[in-house]
């Protein structure tokens, strides 16, 4: 690996501080950050999420670098090299071409996968690692992503490298307590390092909206997943066409057109996060309908919530921590639609019952997941693991 960057030290820029403090002279205590993000799914919104609090924060200087899952460079060509791997490798160019132009006071890395081929910068820089899944969380739900979890001595060997980089890192943000029970078990993480900071949802912008269908009009169904298969969404389909088609309509946001056909079904692609028109189509359903097969903590079922809607989903990954079986929604087992058809025929049967799971929904989002309070909370833990340590190094 070349030499690093250089960069104005941290131990130097607190003993300007200090100087100028003994003039009589107020620093304001600004720090340049470098949030380095993959581009993929959920982690969209959670970027545009976090920059509209971290841009309005006058003590924050940001250099946004969003990384790609798919590009046209060397190693979307290189054979043999795992998302994470091109994942790393890019972020790692990324922040040595930032570390030329300015000096960064920390770096916030979402996800782990960008991680791998930075712990040189992390050594030098104060570094926080976000996650919504560990690797060992990602391989309990691997068969749904049609992944193969790895195994024997290259498992061992990427759960070292992984030890390795959490080491390193100066805090770790935890999006759930899945996450976190997973990086002291599995990566012996000291829980005092970790702070859970779940992804959030900008609650003036999405509205809440009382429901209250009326006896006869079909109910409105909403599907959100960029990735329709594993989000489940041909599963959905299939209890449309065996049931719910008879007193229902469902609208389907997902990234790419599946096949379909059929009456009282529409299907939107190519909407953007926190769009009108996206807010508009929740703002319009009833129940809100995820059948996912594998997941983390889909920003769509907060989304969801936000605006008052009952949720139908699967209690994967660490959706169990957003969803109160009985008082905001319903938990159906993967790849049942026969069971979908069962829960939406009941709520369709008691509709007096959804107005009240829309509201708790509504709390459980402003008290757990609001936006503002996580994305400041996220801004906070930042400058405190920046700021210089009692012997004047800012640096681990």
């Amino acid at each position: 690996m070349s030499p690093l960057p250089r960069f104005a030290p941290s131990r130097r820029r607190a003993e300007m501080s200090s100087t100028l403090r003994n003039l009589g002279i107020a620093m304001i205590d600004s720090k340049r950050i470098g949030f380095i993000i993959e581009q993929a799914l959920g982690h969209i919104t959670h970027a545009e999420n976090l920059r509209y609090w971290v841009d309005k924060d006058p003590n924050v200087g940001a250099r946004w670098l969003m990384i790609p899952h798919h590009a046209k460079d060397i190693w979307q060509k290189l054979p043999g090299l795992s998302y994470s791997m091109r994942l790393s490798l890019r972020a790692h160019g990324a922040i040595r071409q930032a570390l030329f132009r300015e000096h960064l006071d920390c770096l916030y890395l979402h996800t782990q996968s960008l991680s791998l081929f930075s712990l040189g910068f992390m050594t030098q820089i104060p570094t926080v690692i976000s996650l919504d899944a560990t690797p060992m969380n990602f391989g309990a739900i691997a068969a749904a992503y049609d992944e193969t979890p790895s195994t024997g001595i290259a498992n061992r060997i990427k759960t070292a490298w992984f030890r390795h980089a959490f080491a390193r890192a100066r805090g770790l943000i935890a999006m759930s307590d899945w996450v976190r029970t997973s990086l002291v078990r599995d990566y012996a993480v000291t829980p005092d390092k970790i702070r859970i900071l779940p992804f959030g949802v900008n609650v003036q912008q999405w509205q809440f909206v009382s429901r209250m269908p009326p006896p006869g009009r079909r109910l409105r169904l909403l599907f959100v997943g960029g990735d329709f298969e594993r989000k489940g969404g041909p599963h959905l389909l299939d209890a449309f066409h065996h049931g719910l088609a008879d007193f229902c309509e469902l609208d389907i946001v997902t990234g790419t057109q599946p096949a379909y056909s059929g009456h009282h079904v529409r299907i939107h692609t190519g909407l953007t996060p926190n769009s009108p028109l996206l807010r508009k189509l929740y703002a319009d359903a009833d129940l809100f309908v995820l059948p996912t097969r594998g997941d983390a903590t889909p920003i769509a079922i907060l989304e969801a919530m936000a605006t008052g809607l009952p949720i139908i989903t699967t209690k994967v990954g660490a959706i169990g921590e957003l969803v109160k079986e009985g008082v905001t929604g319903h938990f159906i087992p993967p790849a049942a639609p026969q069971r979908i058809v069962e829960v939406i025929t009941s709520l369709a049967e008691r509709r007096d019952a959804l107005p009240a799971m829309g509201q708790a929904a509504r709390t459980v989002v402003e008290r757990s997941f609001n936006a503002e309070i996580n994305s400041k909370g996220v801004i906070d833990f930042l400058k405190e693991v920046s700021a210089p340590r009692p012997d004047g190094n800012g640096h681990p």
